[in-house]
């Protein structure tokens, strides 16, 4: 099972567990507790975890920082690919800054 994080609005997060995806109002640091509440609604477990994807960017400067630490550190303690990379062996996976293909509220 995939697990899914976009962080790259400053105000929103979206975050998918399997097929299932949420939108929610909030910041990056809401996410473990989102995919928390997902696996527990799904009645699934991190153990059930076969890769995490993230969205590397362009986009908010602490929202891509929080979700790629957040991305990086459940692959290396869960052992799985994190967009594919080895973060064990490969490194983590880093974002991309530069202009958002979005409007960025202030």
């Amino acid at each position: 099972m995939k697990i899914y994080i976009d962080t790259r609005e400053t105000d929103r997060v979206r975050v998918a567990v399997g097929e299932r995806m949420v939108e929610r109002e909030g910041r990056a640091q809401n996410v473990l507790g989102i995919i928390d509440e997902m696996l527990i609604r799904e009645g699934k477990t991190m153990k059930e975890v076969s890769e995490v994807e993230i969205e590397v960017g362009p986009g908010s400067f602490t929202g891509l920082r929080v979700g790629m630490a957040i991305a990086n550190t459940l692959g290396w303690c869960l052992g799985v690919p994190v967009n594919g990379r080895d973060v064990e062996k490969d490194g983590g996976v880093e974002p991309v800054y530069g202009p958002a293909s979005f409007e960025v509220k202030k």
